[in-house]
């Protein structure tokens, strides 16, 4: 059977099941993703890419620098001449070149940067590096033992190959365009490829350029993945910020309308019942003819439809005074020690002409020695009233209304008003809690209602601390349950039987 439950008062203003878009939300939303879609090659991402590239040779200026003037001094100690000095100048001149070239592309705006001139002129500083090392694999030496000298120049190429393809991998083919040429330069001066050494080296070095070329590319792959995924979060983070500003000022514009419309409607209270009385009273008068006989049947009636209209129109105001002040957390409750069983009891009585009216049977079942609870009496009678005229308003002439009163499982005390009427479809159930629904079945045969006693009820008993649960079936009817905590209990709780009511309770 199902049911609904509802533990606090604003449940009975807002269904908040419904999702409420905000079309200012939906676009920011949609040019997040239109962003994000975006594959990379855009110019912004291709100014990114170079500055990382940049910001990588500032960061490792010194590394290969460092290794060339280890290479020039293991070439002086193995007996080479000044020209591998000249070498190491040359060499060290066209690194600082290219540092300086990186350190004005990262200091650089990303709007001046414009990514073909810049990723030409990052290729031609690479290129010129590329000539001093094979300028290196080019030299001779008089000195020195050829096959030594031979290994140690393919020795001091790899070194720099492998830590070229680790500085420079964000550009792709900076590699390539570096050693190409270097590589080329060995294998027709620097090895004698008749020597089995000589040429183990030069096929080392050639199968080493596309094998750190690779690794180059896939150290480039994780650079595009991770600008890719830091412009995401980027982005992500700009869209929940964007939707939770307009969030929190939709919610405070909400909350100050709310406050208004609850404060216009509590200042408004005196202004309203004060002219809906005087209609009342004289139309009272009127249809009662205290003042003297109307000659006319059909005034009597009017007076007494003026009556009968006006007594509505209060009973609807002060339902929605009630509700707003509920919600506005303007209600203050008056606690005082009340027996439950005797409010209902005395409600049961002031109900049963009504439902005579309609040949209803109100079948009262009362568990004996029920103690006090600390509450207002003027709630829970408002309870117990809308739920009986609820059900009186929806049982079929000649059925049966049950009213129980007693414990509930835990130690609190229930009320629970069970009708054998049409029932309510389960997905109209939060239809009915919320405040001026209605059900399908109730607008076709039943009286027309305010739709505020269910919302006025559960917003009564979650002040009290308690819950309102809501069991309807097709065909069978409904049974609704207002059930105070036991903390509310003030005396008799240690001698009560804690019995379930209703099952589940």
């Amino acid at each position: 059977m199902p049911l609904q439950r509802s533990n606090t008062a604003d449940k009975i203003i807002v269904d908040r099941r419904k999702r409420h878009r905000n079309s200012d939300v939906a676009r920011a939303v949609r040019k997040t993703r239109d962003q994000l879609a975006q594959q990379p090659g855009g110019i912004a991402f291709e100014r990114e890419l170079l500055k990382l590239h940049a910001r990588s040779i500032v960061t490792n200026s010194a590394t290969l620098p460092l290794l060339i003037v280890i290479f020039a001094g293991i070439g002086v100690t193995l007996g080479a001449n000044s020209e591998i000095l000249i070498w190491a100048l040359i060499a060290i001149l066209g690194y600082v070149g290219l540092a300086i070239l990186a350190r004005r592309t990262d200091g650089a705006r990303p709007e001046t940067v414009k990514p073909p001139a810049m990723r030409r002129n990052f290729l031609v500083g690479h290129f010129t590096t590329g000539l001093a090392w094979a300028y290196l694999a080019a030299m001779t030496c008089a000195g020195c033992e050829p096959a030594l000298l031979s290994v140690m120049k393919g020795i001091f190429l790899l070194v720099a190959m492998a830590t070229t393809a680790i500085v420079a991998s964000s550009l792709s083919g900076s590699l390539l365009i570096t050693f190409v040429v270097p590589v080329a330069a060995y294998a027709a001066f620097g090895a004698n490829l008749n020597q089995p050494l000589g040429l183990a080296m030069v096929a080392l070095l050639v199968a080493a350029l596309p094998f750190f070329s690779e690794v180059a590319r896939i150290k480039n792959r994780s650079a595009l993945m991770l600008m890719s995924f830091r412009s995401e979060m980027d982005a992500l983070i700009a869209e929940l910020e964007t939707a939770k500003s307009m969030s929190d000022e939709a919610r405070r514009r909400a909350e100050d309308a709310n406050l208004a419309k609850s404060r216009f409607l509590a200042t408004m209270s005196h202004e309203l019942r004060t002219p809906l009385n005087a209609i009342l009273g004289f139309s009272e008068v009127m249809a009662g003819e205290v003042l003297g006989p109307m000659n006319s049947p059909t005034y009597r009636e009017y007076s007494r439809d003026i009556h009968e209209s006006g007594q509505h129109l209060l009973d609807l105001i002060n339902e929605i005074l009630d509700l707003s002040r509920i919600e506005a957390g303007r209600y203050q409750l008056n606690e005082e020690p009340q027996s439950l069983l005797s409010i209902v009891e005395d409600c049961c009585h002031m109900m049963e002409l009504k439902a005579r009216n309609k040949d209803l049977r109100i079948v009262e079942q009362f568990e004996p020695g029920l103690p006090r609870l600390l509450g207002d009496e003027r709630a829970i009678r408002q309870i117990t009233l809308n739920l009986l005229s609820n059900a009186i308003k929806f049982s079929p002439t000649g059925g049966e209304i049950r009213v129980r009163v007693g414990w509930t499982a835990g130690g609190g005390q229930y009320l629970s008003v069970k009708d054998n009427g049409p029932g309510i479809p389960p997905e109209e159930i939060p239809i009915v809690l919320s405040a001026f629904g209605q059900g399908s079945i109730a607008i076709k045969s039943a009286e027309q209602g305010t739709g505020l006693g269910l919302p006025i009820v559960q917003g009564l008993l979650a002040l009290h601390g308690g819950e309102f649960d809501l069991r309807s079936k097709l065909r069978e009817g409904t049974e609704a349950i207002g059930i105070f905590p036991a903390s509310r209990v003030i005396d008799g709780l240690s001698e009560a039987p804690l019995r379930s009511a209703g099952g589940g309770r």
